[in-house]
């Protein structure tokens, strides 16, 4: 094989290896694959766009610690919204903390707390409601954060999603495999 030929060959290898990398970021849900987030059906839980106080660090395994969500700087009583479409799937109190949830028609189930609710589990929201108001006391935030999470799936198959990648915020940058690989 001559180098021009073994080049393209390195190269075809780097994209694939790449492709695979992107395609196991997306079976994980550290990226979204949802043609969701691309179309704009998810949007902030808090207007004005809030800053991310902690990011999202999914744990090795299941019951392991990490954070499971993101959470977001923003005022007391705030008014928190559904980031999209879908169906409150609970309303109340959980470990001493009050929990939004809502079901999304595409699988994906996001959660908000502290919130004092202002809907019902079973009733139909869209991107944008109120879904209740932000109280103080989210444990690890140095003011008021909302704490937001979202995962695909019930029971010991759910996989926990960064919510972030909902709105299509989430970049995936990836280096080459050797030096001057491109």
């Amino acid at each position: 094989m001559d180098r021009r030929r073994d080049g393209r060959f390195r190269g075809l290898a780097t994209r694939l290896a790449a492709a695979s990398t992107v395609a196991g970021l997306v079976a994980t849900g550290l990226v979204a694959s949802d043609s969701a987030a691309a179309t704009g059906e998810y949007g902030w839980p808090l207007v004005p766009r809030p800053s991310v106080a902690r990011g999202f660090d999914p744990p090795e395994q299941r019951w392991m610690s990490g954070h499971r969500g993101v959470d977001l700087t923003s005022a007391a009583e705030a008014v928190v919204r559904s980031a999209g479409d879908g169906v409150v799937n609970f309303a109340g109190e959980v470990a001493g903390k009050q929990v939004v949830s809502v079901r999304h028609p595409d699988g994906v189930l996001t959660t908000y707390e502290p919130v004092e609710p202002l809907v019902a589990a079973g009733a139909p929201v869209a991107r944008g409601d109120a879904l209740g108001i932000l109280v103080t006391g989210h444990a690890g935030c140095a003011g008021v954060c909302l704490h937001w999470g979202a995962r695909r799936g019930a029971g010991s198959g759910a996989r926990y999603l960064d919510p972030l990648a909902l709105l299509g915020v989430v970049r995936v940058r990836l280096k080459p495999l050797q030096p001057g690989d491109a």
